[in-house]
């Protein structure tokens, strides 16, 4: 096995038109939030799909030089949500 076996998704490239998520900073709303899917770690953006107190929210990591910095979208209900993870990952929204 090559360490390309173990990649998980990448986005696709934002598409012209794309929806613009507002993103803010990471708070501990939850004692337990569970990660439902991820994408690659191995560019210095990557996204979560997570679930907590029976809502849904995408964990945006961003690493660079300066640090790592920790976002969130808007608490949904879970199918709002899984829309809006299909577009992050489609490119129609980041």
């Amino acid at each position: 096995m090559s360490v390309e076996d173990f990649h998980s998704a990448h986005p696709e490239p934002l598409k012209d038109g794309h929806t613009r998520i507002r993103w803010s900073p990471s708070v501990a709303r939850a004692t337990s939030i569970r990660v439902r899917s991820h994408t690659c770690g191995c560019t210095p953006t990557s996204y979560e799909l997570c679930e907590a107190a029976g809502l849904a929210f995408i964990r945006r990591t961003v690493r660079s030089s300066a640090g790592t910095h920790v976002s969130e979208s808007p608490w949904l209900r879970r199918a709002e949500t899984d829309k809006l993870w299909t577009a992050l990952l489609e490119g129609r929204a980041r």
